[in-house]
């Protein structure tokens, strides 16, 4: 959704962008092309990704800066920029080349030992989670990233499969563990397997709801955070922290004017989630389950819906 995101940001002050999770450097490169009012600061915790990101946007200069950070230490990152922080892009998930590098181990489609960090000096490795989890926290975590019915089933044959230590020893247990009717119809098995154990092993959902706090607080009024989810667990926790900072977590009932003294810190730019064209997902498979949604920085007393209508 590179075009909807540069359109999104077209309102936006002079200042810097950050680009929390730059990647390739994709989104970056588009925005400084768009705007060259704007600067990027692109922020990745894989040091590959740094360097990709960095060779990218080689060619703008003094107008982008790349460094390795996680993105809940966003706060520390923009401490002492030059420029006010005009607007924070978040690209969750994984990058295309995690996957397609399968030496890593994020992708059932390669065999390979089970690591899944993104930050290659991180210790906990996917082998240490199939391993060394017990098995109720192992279905847990399944049943929060969509196995349902099969959670337990799943964590009990992991744990009597133990140890395991490659992806493929890993994807052949969780298929032979799933009845031969719901692999016909529910794609390959270990998807969402792989899914859970990369999100537990680089904490994605622990990080995620104060990194986008650090970000509504960085950014200047009339700025704008945009993210880009692609799992239900997730959007659940953007929208959260969304509906909180619009709301400024009042508690009044809903309807009546609020008395308990919220002060909102932002408003939605569109209400919901925005979904990629079908173009885009026949273009690119892999973008079929992003939603995108953004919010705008205001100041005390101002707040309410803004739609693209409405600058």
């Amino acid at each position: 959704m590179v075009a909807e995101i540069v359109d999104l940001l077209s309102p936006v002050p002079a200042g810097t962008v950050v680009d929390a999770t730059v990647g390739d450097g994709g989104h970056a490169e588009a925005i400084l092309d768009a705007y060259p009012h704007l600067h990027v600061l692109g922020l990745d915790r894989d040091p590959t990704a740094v360097e990709a990101a960095e060779a990218t946007l080689a060619r703008f200069v003094d107008r982008a800066h790349v460094r390795q950070a996680r993105f809940d230490s966003l706060s520390d990152a923009v401490a002492g920029l030059a420029t006010p922080v005009v607007a924070t892009l978040f690209d969750l998930g994984v990058r295309s080349a995690h996957f397609d590098d399968g030496a890593r181990g994020f992708s059932y489609r390669h065999d390979a030992p089970l690591d899944m960090r993104m930050d290659p000096a991180q210790v906990t490795t996917a082998a240490d989670v199939v391993n060394g989890w017990d098995e109720a926290d192992l279905a847990r975590m399944l049943a929060v990233h969509g196995e349902g019915r099969f959670a337990r089933r799943l964590a009990h044959a992991i744990v009597q499969a133990r140890p395991l230590t490659t992806t493929t020893q890993l994807s052949t247990v969780v298929s032979q563990a799933i009845p031969a009717a719901a692999r016909r119809r529910e794609g390959h098995p270990a998807r969402r397997v792989f899914q859970a154990v990369r999100v537990a092993v680089n904490e994605e959902l622990d990080v995620l709801q104060p990194a986008l706090e650090q970000a509504i607080d960085a950014v200047v009024p009339a700025g704008r955070i945009l993210v880009l989810a692609y799992h239900s667990g997730e959007d659940r926790i953007v929208k959260s922290v969304f509906t909180n900072a619009v709301t400024g977590g009042c508690t009044c009932p809903p309807r009546l004017p609020c008395r308990c003294g919220a002060v909102p810190k932002a408003r939605f730019v569109f209400r919901g989630a925005r979904r990629p064209a079908p173009s885009e997902v026949e273009r690119n498979r892999r973008a079929s389950s992003a939603r995108l949604r953004v919010v705008e920085r205001v100041t005390a007393g101002n707040h309410g819906v803004r739609t693209e209508g409405s600058r």
